[in-house]
């Protein structure tokens, strides 16, 4: 049979329980229960504002070139660091084969 808990033990316990409900609730409270009086209706109108401009923008045809050019980027620069990714991926699998020791029945064996 088990000791008995001691009030310090308890106490632990109960201060690791309060603190993983807090930590858990900070994002409900946060995102999950919030109303949209709770914003500042200035802040409201402003983005509104922008939303509009921002669609205006982007349906007109002086912006589409832009658009395409960001693509063509975004495309690019993907292609341009798979390489490299494929670099450090084999350079850590060097790396973690040079650094680990040999285990198994084999280990006495001369090199």
């Amino acid at each position: 049979m088990s000791a008995a808990h001691s009030p310090a033990e308890w106490a632990q316990m109960t201060s690791l329980a309060v603190g993983l409900y807090a930590s858990v609730s900070v994002p409900y409270f946060l995102l999950v229960d919030m109303e949209v009086w709770a914003w500042p209706r200035p802040l409201t109108a402003a983005a509104d504002r922008a939303r509009l401009l921002v669609w205006d923008a982007v349906r007109s045809d002086a912006v589409y070139p832009l658009l395409r050019e960001w693509d063509n980027a975004k495309h690019s620069v993907s292609r341009a660091c798979r390489p490299s990714r494929e670099a450090l991926r084999d350079a850590a699998a060097l790396a973690l084969l040079l650094t680990t020791s040999r285990k198994g029945p084999w280990h006495d064996l001369p090199d």
